[in-house]
């Protein structure tokens, strides 16, 4: 297996970059938020995974190590391939995919184009016990009862729990403790002044 890669970018394409080490120019395919990142002439360092398949062999690259652990994860799950894989990770950063899938936002998921509720659904039910079931248990306790009131109203309200969270994040410090004005100042992140 190829694991990393380290080289000069060459070309950018539209899946991803041609990155050459030693004379050698290799294609990897890149979710298309990193690949953006790069420019013609940077050297880059990619944690890459290999793909095999009866058409080819396939590069993927990731500047993260636990992006590339998630890519395999999703490769896991019945029907998704390498494409729609990839569409995720370039949809969403792998943060918000593990929320998603922690939290069972299949709705979140399905936004992906090709990735439908059936295959968010299916994404979940498979990954939920594997992507750091201990820190979901904890994703509220660092909240005290108003904030998990002011999320259980955002959520109520149609926002996702993800959503609900960075609302809550940024609630001013001087806001007064009740649920009432916690929850003002959080709706007024989906509407700035």
């Amino acid at each position: 297996m190829i694991a990393s890669i380290s080289g000069i970018v060459r070309d950018i394409e539209q899946d991803g970059l041609v990155v050459e080490t030693h004379g050698v120019g290799f294609f990897i395919y890149l979710p298309s938020s990193l690949k953006e990142l790069y420019q013609i002439g940077e050297t880059v360092h990619l944690y890459t995974q290999l793909i095999v398949r009866e058409d080819g062999l396939y590069l993927v690259g990731f500047d993260k190590k636990d992006t590339r652990l998630l890519f395999n994860l999703l490769l896991g799950v019945n029907g998704v391939g390498m494409r729609m894989a990839l569409a995720i990770l370039s949809t969403f950063e792998a943060d918000v995919v593990r929320k998603a899938i922690i939290q069972n936002q299949a709705d979140l998921l399905s936004r992906v184009p090709g990735v439908g509720r059936k295959t968010a659904q299916k994404i979940i039910l498979a990954l939920q016990d594997k992507i750091g079931l201990p820190e979901a248990a904890n994703t509220f306790a660092q909240y005290g009862e108003v904030d998990i009131a002011v999320v259980e109203a955002l959520t109520s309200l149609g926002y996702s729990v993800v959503e609900a969270q960075n609302a809550l994040q940024s609630i001013p410090r001087d806001t007064p403790a009740d649920a009432e004005s916690r929850l003002r100042a959080a709706l007024s992140y989906f509407n700035p002044p």
